[in-house]
């Protein structure tokens, strides 16, 4: 029988994803029917991720070498080569991170996708459930009903309707009713099976799907944090933070060719299943329920008749002939014996309720039911399901690359840092510009500290009449200082040598006022000598 499908139509992405290259381990081409069963088919799937896993290798070995020519092929950095390579390192982080957070944005969105189709497919899966567990119910019922009450009703109102023989052959022919009903309900399938089949495979799959979900929200949660850190370690230039975050982005590369690998499969797989499910369906049904009532259920088309349309016909007429009869011997039989009111109302009662069950179950075998329940499934699989496995593999590959670029920046990032904590150690312990050399005097009070300028101007003048002589210090001469600090900065100032019990910052002078002051200095030595000799 050939039909076509014009509700449900498979997605592009999956017919693309279909003609990748089914190959075994054997490096033998396979058939690409979705055969889960097949150790062939699982082998092509199986190699998928083995080429992710060669990737990984690929990968690894091009970062070795590169991480043993940075060692190897180390280079004299002087000031025009070290902005260059602290630029390089720069842009890297900046691009690897930028890609990570690419890569997570569209991890989520996958990761949400997928499990929105899953969630669908499962949803699916327990409306149908419940769609059989009724039928199955309803029918079971039915059965019970008929086998067991109408049978005892029958037989007291046998033993009433003794003396009267054409009471006692309508009786007759209701038992042929019945059993005629309980035949037409053992044609239809018992659905126990499929119920079962359905509930545990629903039951696996959200299993199965939340652990997934779980995993993939973990690993995304995990990228983002390593790309934070590692940035956070090249701005601080922590060398154990770069170095712990270099370890860890070994080990979210493994995981992000691992996760591609296993997402390739999973939609590679998936897609050999949308292109044709009616094919996988009817495999899995044979020689549980017919192919005219699979055909009926998959296709629900109104060019195919409802094969369960004969059996509720016959239930129907049947307890309508059943009604009559009740009616009849309500109206002729009870007013002769009384005492078979009872199990005359009974029957009427137990052929109600079945007439009620009987339109639930023409409800719920109907094709519309079942066949929304199978088309929602596969729109959740091979729509958003396939999609959301798309958008993860694109998020494995980005943040392989992020990564992968982040594993190069950081060996140069602790080399730029060990090179300018060699730089740092070559400076002179005894330069007054030597952040080192100002932390030693501020935590030595004894060490001997330089006065400034104004400290000598005050010596000058009737100010030394004001105040008591200062005491005598051991100071390094003026000259001197002024020479070593020509050295490092070209002209000397003043305001450089550590203040001692002053209240506010020294001036600056120009070198004008300097050679006043020698000057100065020189006349007032002269003077000095000169009372000295007299």
């Amino acid at each position: 029988m050939s039909l076509t499908r014009v509700d449900y139509i498979a997605p592009w992405w999956t017919y693309w994803l279909h003609n990748f290259p089914h190959i075994n381990l054997r490096f033998q081409p396979t058939d690409k029917s979705f055969q889960p069963e097949d150790e062939n088919y699982q082998q092509s799937l199986i190699f998928l991720g083995c080429v992710a896993a060669a990737g990984l290798g690929l990968n690894l070995l091009c970062l070795a070498i590169y991480l043993s020519c940075l060692c190897c092929c180390r280079k004299e950095e002087d000031e025009e080569t070290k902005k260059p390579n602290s630029c390089c390192v720069t842009w890297s982080a900046v691009a690897a991170g930028l890609i990570t957070c690419i890569s997570v944005g569209v991890g989520f969105y996958g990761n949400s996708e997928t499990n929105d189709g899953v969630y669908q497919l499962t949803y699916s899966l327990y409306n149908a459930n419940h769609t059989l567990g009724g039928v199955d119910s309803l029918v079971t019922g039915t059965m019970g009903n008929m086998r067991t009450g109408l049978h005892q009703h029958l037989a007291r109102l046998d033993e009433i309707f003794a003396t009267r023989g054409d009471y006692v052959q309508t009786l007759q022919f209701m038992q042929q009713m019945a059993d005629n009903v309980i035949k037409q309900l053992l044609g239809i399938p018992d659905w126990d099976e499929a119920k079962v089949d359905l509930a545990t495979a629903a039951d696996q799959t959200a299993n199965i799907e939340y652990y997934r979900w779980l995993t993939y929200l973990l690993l995304l949660i995990l990228d983002l944090i390593i790309c934070l850190l590692a940035c956070l370690g090249l701005a601080k230039q922590s060398r154990w933070l770069l170095t712990t975050m270099m370890v860890f982005g070994v080990l979210t590369l493994i995981l992000s060719w691992t996760s591609l690998g296993a997402d390739l499969a999973a939609a590679v797989g998936t897609s050999d299943f949308c292109v044709s499910p009616d094919k996988y369906v009817m495999s899995q049904t044979k020689g549980i329920i017919t192919s005219d009532i699979v055909h009926y259920y998959l296709y629900c088309n109104q060019t195919l008749s409802n094969p369960f349309q004969q059996p509720l016909t016959i239930f129907q007429r049947s307890l309508t002939t059943m009604q009559i009869q009740i009616q009849g011997l309500l109206q002729f039989a009870v007013p002769l014996f009384p005492t078979a009111e009872r199990d005359l109302l009974g029957i009427q009662h137990l052929l109600n309720s079945s007439e009620a069950s009987l339109h639930q179950l023409t409800a719920l075998l109907d094709c519309r039911g079942l066949n929304k329940d199978y088309l929602d499934a596969m729109v959740g699989v091979c729509y958003d399901g396939v999609e959301g496995m798309l958008y993860l593999c694109l998020f494995s590959v980005l943040a392989a690359c992020a990564f992968t670029v982040m594993l190069c920046a950081i060996p140069r990032a602790l080399r730029q840092i060990a090179s300018r904590e060699r730089d740092y150690d070559d400076i002179d312990e005894e330069d007054p510009f030597n952040p080192r050399a100002r932390r030693t005097v501020s935590q030595n009070p004894n060490h001997a500290n330089l006065h400034s300028f104004c400290s000598y101007s005050s010596s000058m003048g009737s100010q030394n009449s004001l105040h008591p002589p200062a005491p005598t210090i051991s100071n390094p001469p003026m000259s001197e200082y002024m020479n070593q600090t020509a050295l490092f900065g070209g002209n000397p100032r003043y305001e450089n040598v550590p203040l001692i019990g002053r209240g506010s910052p020294p001036p600056s002078y120009s070198p004008t006022m300097r050679a006043t002051y020698l000057s100065m200095s020189e006349g007032q030595s002269r003077h000095f000598g000169s009372d000295f000799q007299a």
